[in-house]
């Protein structure tokens, strides 16, 4: 009997010693593995420390976006169309000595063929507070393309507009431009790839071709290179509107295209193509 006593005590004693024994190897376990902010640092067998890094911080790289303080684009498109704002007087003298007879009808532009082309070298964002507000310039070219309904045309030495007899099917003027574009940029999402925001500013062009161009079934196509009295200078109030992968831009001068004669005021607007 008192054998089966001290046999019962000794089996009662041992089983929470095992129960101890484990515990402290799952303690140690736990013990192995270090927690520091986004890291984990284990302890393998060999009493090698691993490191590595937490899901949610990997997670939180991934959706986050730093910018760069300078950010360059090149080689960016804009396709749109070309109009202006008519502020001719066409009862004045000047108007009439300009263009004999002329009536805000001569100088209608047929709907979706005036358009506007631009090539920009680059244009280059600079962080100027929080990468919200930047500064943003570039360079490039212009191609205005106004294209007539009416069969006009502009005479030289000295300039003259005219009503022809001639039916035109093609009656354009091309106006081209070097261009330097300076914004103030809005970027309202500074932490992601892809901006959504805002540019407003001016820009100033020189112009550095001009030509009108027909076609006809008399004459077949003709070109005549002359400034036809335009300004050498374009300043135009510009914008930009970025929401993610695609952009639209906008402009409109701030005077005439002419020096005299008339008050046409030119305005484009369109899509941007590769800017980030």
């Amino acid at each position: 009997m008192n054998k089966q006593l001290l046999l019962w005590i000794g089996l009662c004693l041992g089983i929470p010693g095992y129960a101890q024994v484990d515990t402290t190897k799952s303690d140690a376990a736990h013990n192995d593995t270090v927690r520091i902010g986004n890291m984990i640092i284990v302890k393998d067998a060999r009493g090698r420390s691993i490191t590595s890094e937490s899901t949610d911080s990997v997670n939180e790289h991934r959706h986050h976006y730093k910018p760069s303080n300078v950010k360059t684009d090149w080689i960016i498109f804009d396709i749109g169309f070309t109009n202006y704002n008519d502020r001719t007087d066409y009862a004045s003298a000047g108007t009439q000595q300009f263009a004999p007879g002329a009536t805000s009808d001569w100088f209608r532009l047929r709907t979706g063929k005036s358009v506007d082309v631009n090539i920009w070298l680059f244009m280059q964002r600079v962080n100027l507070i929080k990468h919200v507000v930047n500064f943003k310039y570039g360079l490039g070219i212009e191609l205005n393309n106004y294209r007539y309904e009416e069969n006009i045309k502009f005479l030289v030495n000295p300039t003259k507009v005219i009503m022809d007899s001639i039916n035109y099917s093609k009656n354009k003027l091309a106006l081209d431009y070097v261009t330097v574009p300076i914004m103030l940029n809005f970027n309202l999402t500074p932490h992601k790839k892809e901006d959504y925001g805002f540019s407003v500013g001016a820009s100033i062009g020189y112009q550095y071709s001009s030509r009108q161009k027909f076609k006809s079934g008399v004459d077949g196509k003709q070109k005549t290179f002359n400034d036809f009295d335009t300004e050498p200078w374009k300043i135009s109030w510009i914008g930009e509107l970025k929401l993610g992968w695609i952009s639209f831009y906008g402009s409109y001068a701030a005077k005439s295209m002419f020096r005299k004669g008339l008050d046409q005021r030119p305005y484009t607007f369109g899509l941007r193509l590769g800017s980030q």
